[in-house]
């Protein structure tokens, strides 16, 4: 049968499946079953179309109504982050490339502004605060700026601060992507000019070494929960074969299950900024004294980037690459079977 035939054949089925609920069981097995069935044919015969594609995105949304319908055991916890949220963010790596690099570009404009004109510093991070580190660098206390009284009130604060702000970040997709873009904006200026600052006064590793032990994590959140904004904008501003409201709806319910991830790593970053970039802070002399060897700073940074890597990158794509491997085999035992 040629594609034109088989997809006008079964057109107004697809539709109907796709954007007509049903509360059935029966009527939802009947439904899964019939569209492995459309997939395993449409998979033999036209397996590099983009028809092959939707029966399958039909498909994976029906079961996955059904997985999450179903009674839950106890490690239904356990299944969401090792499986759902992986595979879930697979779907936008995309998205979050282009976050990344849009992130980036603001940071380097900061860092070029900087270079270019020392009051660009001033006009991002205001008077106050660039006199105040400029105090401390002359004073030989760079980072006294992360020194405190009370480690417990500044993890309380700076947890709820920047989870304030990812959430600002995510909302800002509901105005189609510029909120979010304008927070990006200024994050990213500021954290070029802040880093211009250190690495200008010849205390750039030493900045690294002291500042990123939580800036790794809480600077990339900040990018993840961006690409939760973008996540929104894109349901909103391109809603495929989906009703622009069912997409909404969709992308809103993903970009929440992405912000989920960042509540613990928020405050993983709050506690590190609040007690380990205190401690290395208080204790920071001319001498490199950090409070504590350099390596733990080292492994702390590196196991932080190793984490966001492998759990929003490289993890998800395995993931992907192992469900697609089980899928064309479960089509290619259907096929003999039908045979």
């Amino acid at each position: 049968m040629r594609e034109g035939m088989f997809i006008k054949k079964n057109v107004d089925k697809w539709n109907t499946y796709q954007h007509s609920k049903t509360n059935d069981p029966d009527e939802t097995a009947e439904r899964f079953i019939t569209l492995v069935d459309d997939l395993s044919y449409a998979k033999t015969f036209y397996p590099n179309s983009k028809l092959t594609r939707w029966i399958n995105g039909i498909a994976a949304d029906i079961y996955q109504s059904i997985y999450r319908n179903k009674k839950e055991k106890y490690n239904r916890v356990f299944t969401f982050w090792k499986y759902e949220l992986p595979l879930l963010f697979k779907k936008y790596h995309k998205i979050l490339l282009f976050t990344f690099l849009v992130f980036l570009l603001f940071v380097l404009i900061g860092v070029f502004g900087s270079i270019k004109d020392e009051s660009f510093i001033r006009g991002v991070l205001s008077d106050s605060y660039v006199d105040a580190t400029e105090d401390n660098i002359a004073k030989g206390d760079p980072f006294g700026i992360y020194k405190s009284d009370n480690p417990f009130t500044m993890f309380v604060y700076i947890a709820m601060n920047n989870s304030f702000v990812a959430l600002m970040m995510v909302t800002g997709g509901l105005l189609t992507g510029v909120g979010t873009l304008y927070l990006m904006w200024q994050n990213g200026l500021m954290l070029g000019c802040f880093q211009y600052m250190f690495f200008a006064k010849g205390l750039g590793l030493k900045s690294v070494m002291v500042i990123w032990v939580h800036g790794t994590l809480e600077i990339l959140a900040f990018v993840i929960a961006s690409t939760a904004g973008f996540i929104i904008a894109q349901g909103i501003l391109f809603p495929g074969t989906f009703s622009r409201t069912a997409s909404f709806k969709s992308s809103v319910k993903d970009a929440l299950k992405v912000m989920i991830i960042l509540v613990p790593v928020f405050i993983i970053a709050a506690f590190f900024e609040s007690y380990v970039t205190h401690l290395m802070s208080n204790t920071f002399d001319k001498e490199d004294n950090f409070g504590l060897p350099v390596w733990v700073s080292g492994i702390i940074l590196l196991l932080s980037l190793s984490f966001i890597v492998w759990y929003f990158v490289i993890y998800p794509i395995r993931l992907h690459n192992k469900n697609e491997a089980l899928q064309k085999n479960s089509s290619k035992k259907l096929t003999l079977r039908k045979i």
